[in-house]
């Protein structure tokens, strides 16, 4: 009797992991979504060839910080397996660099500089699918992505306060390469990817401080996770 009852349990399993949720979903061109992400953000940076010791300067070190993303998803799909993602939004980022100075009296003593940013972004990323099993999907994302930073401090006059600022350009343009998993549920489709987004140019504005004189370039760097929600 219990090995029937396992049976007959075991058969409506099945049957539910088989069953196809939204068998239409890939037929439609056009779908609509949102993101929601959190994100780590620090820095490449080149040092100046003569940078050793310069202002008692031992060395710097990236210092990352957390963030997080709020965007908006517009998807063509060109076929079943390859789509166009538009997904305009919002990112918060925060960065930090610790400086390591020589003190008075022999010793090291550390000065973290942070670097808060609000990025309004425009990613143009190219998806490419698996073929969907059952309700379950892989695929890779690559794509690049222009950023203007909403909450830029390039324009603070250093001169005229205390605490000095290191200061970055306000637009910004990188390299978008990652992946993730599709999952199709009864009444949306629920994705969870991973992507790293590396900036190509020198974002670094030199103004002759102790902060920016021993970097060449100073380039961003970030790890995205999302959780997207697309119908």
């Amino acid at each position: 009797m219990l090995l029937f009852v396992a049976l007959i349990q075991g058969s409506m399993l099945i049957g539910q992991i088989k069953q196809r949720n939204l068998p239409e979903f890939d037929y439609k061109k056009y779908h609509f979504g949102f993101l929601l992400s959190v994100n780590t953000s620090d820095f490449f940076f080149d040092y100046k060839p003569d940078y050793t010791f310069s202002d008692s300067l031992y060395g710097i070190d990236n210092q990352k910080q957390q963030g997080f993303n709020l965007a908006l998803l517009a998807s063509y799909n060109l076929t079943p397996n390859i789509r166009f993602r538009f997904i305009p939004g919002l990112s918060f980022q925060d960065r930090g660099l610790n400086y390591r100075f020589l003190a008075a009296d022999g010793t090291q003593e550390s000065q973290l500089k942070r670097t808060e940013s609000v990025y309004l972004d425009f990613p143009i990323l190219l998806k490419l699918r698996t073929n969907r099993v059952n309700n379950f999907a892989a695929y890779a994302l690559i794509g690049g992505k222009y950023s203007r930073d909403m909450q830029s401090q390039k324009d603070v006059n250093n001169s005229l306060g205390a605490d000095v600022i290191l200061k970055l350009k306000d637009t910004d343009y990188s390299l978008d390469v990652g992946g993730g998993f599709d999952f199709f549920l009864p009444f949306f489709k629920l994705s969870l990817e991973m992507k790293v987004a590396n900036g190509f140019p020198n974002v670094l504005i030199q103004e002759n401080t102790i902060y920016s004189n021993p970097i060449e370039k100073l380039r961003t760097r970030t790890v995205i996770f999302s959780v997207c929600f697309e119908g």
